[in-house]
């Protein structure tokens, strides 16, 4: 507390200087509703000071003061003051806890200040009385040489040391309350863990389309590139559709990334279309297929009435589940997507069992992940036939 008593002592000092223009404003109106001439050197007045507290709490409910005073509390009262959410407009309840506090520092300011400006001199003066060798007058009593003298520095020490002690008192209870005045509301809290959550929600989005992506290409590029070494000898023109596959791939992951770094980046999202490039749907299901280099059948019937976010979700899933039926199998791959019933449904098996085994990492997660947020159903592993991946997305919610 000692090491903090000179800074809170200027926070309360700085109250003081805030409520300065309200005193000086309310004595020259009371001065012309009594008809006389306004002092405004003449000590306070209570009646002006407690008139002007009303004021003071009108200023903190409508000014923009927030800022100032959370600044002030933290630098010079040495409050933990948890730094308030940015919002668009000004609550109710955030402008009555700012008004309060503002009231309550100027209050306390206002009093301590000018016990300030009183007390610290009067000590001074007392301490220079024994010294003086004459009778001298003090606040009105004349003060006497001898043990009268003596006496009054006693007085003004005891008097300047109950000012510091309220002076430190009067800080601790401003850093108190600073945090609970000052700090965000629980509407303001609210709101922050909401942004917290879709922001985090954000995130898991473009981590799962990154995923995605990136496995499926990589995916593409390992059979790929190994067909074509197999090949490359006795059967050039076969290598070369293998490269393209590959370049292919490699493209639209990278293309991908991009479009995920450029979201990520705030910045450079505003100012780069491509941060705004649009998602992948169903609409590109030609491209998928022929990017992973794979013999696939589709059977894919009019996806026209699929909603754009479903459409988007389920390229999504279609690419996973494509990744995994080339890396847990082998063989032709069929893909089927068609509507019915009022349902989206997608199926992608194959017709052997692979070497790899059981899928590994995070895509089957990621596709029930994207399933269960749009309330469907996934059905995917490993069967006796083969690799298979079967959902079933509502195009409709439920009532």
């Amino acid at each position: 507390m000692r090491k903090n008593l000179p800074r809170r002592w200027a926070c309360l000092i700085l109250g003081g200087a805030l409520l300065m223009p309200y005193m000086m404003t309310g004595v020259l109106i009371a001065a012309q509703w009594q008809g006389q001439s306004a002092n405004l050197l003449l000590p306070i007045q209570i009646g002006v000071f407690v008139a002007v507290l009303p004021v003071v709490a009108a200023t903190g409910l409508f000014l923009p003061i927030r800022a100032l005073e959370v600044n002030a509390a933290q630098g010079l009262l040495g409050a933990h003051v948890e730094t308030p959410p940015r919002q668009a407009g000004r609550t109710w309840q955030e402008r009555r806890r700012t008004a309060a506090w503002f009231t309550l520092h100027l209050a306390i300011g206002g009093l301590l200040s000018g016990s300030t400006l009183a007390i610290v001199p009067f000590t001074l003066v007392t301490l220079a009385l024994p010294f003086a060798g004459r009778a001298t007058p003090v606040i009105g009593v004349v003060v006497e040489p001898g043990w009268p003298a003596v006496l009054w520095p006693l007085g003004g020490l005891a008097l300047l040391g109950a000012l510091v002690a309220t002076v430190a008192g009067a800080g601790e209870l401003l850093a108190r309350l600073a945090p609970a005045l000052l700090g965000p509301t629980p509407a303001e809290r609210l709101a922050a863990a909401e942004e917290h959550a879709r922001t985090l929600a954000e995130r898991n989005r473009l981590a799962r389309e990154l995923h995605d992506s990136v496995g499926h290409a990589l995916s593409v590029v390992t059979l790929q590139a190994a067909a074509a070494g197999r090949v490359l000898d006795r059967d050039p023109e076969i290598a070369r559709k293998a490269l393209a596959a590959i370049e292919q791939s490699a493209r639209t992951a990278l293309e991908d990334l991009d479009h995920v770094l450029g979201v990520l980046r705030e910045g450079d999202r505003r100012g780069d279309p491509r941060g705004r490039a649009p998602q992948a749907t169903l609409a590109d299901l030609d491209e998928l297929v022929a990017a992973s280099g794979a013999q696939v059948r589709q059977e894919v019937g009019d996806l026209s009435a699929v909603p754009a976010v479903v459409s988007r979700e389920a390229y999504r899933i279609l690419q996973e589940a494509l990744t995994n039926a080339i890396r847990h199998g082998h063989g032709p791959v069929r893909l089927a997507a068609a509507v019915q019933d009022g349902d989206l449904r997608l199926e992608v098996t194959n017709s052997g069992r692979g070497s790899g085994g059981g899928p590994g990492g995070r895509g089957v997660t990621g596709m029930r992940e994207r399933v269960r947020l749009l309330r469907g159903e996934l059905d995917a592993g490993p069967t006796e036939a083969g690799w298979s991946v079967t959902v079933r997305l509502p195009l409709r919610s439920s009532p």
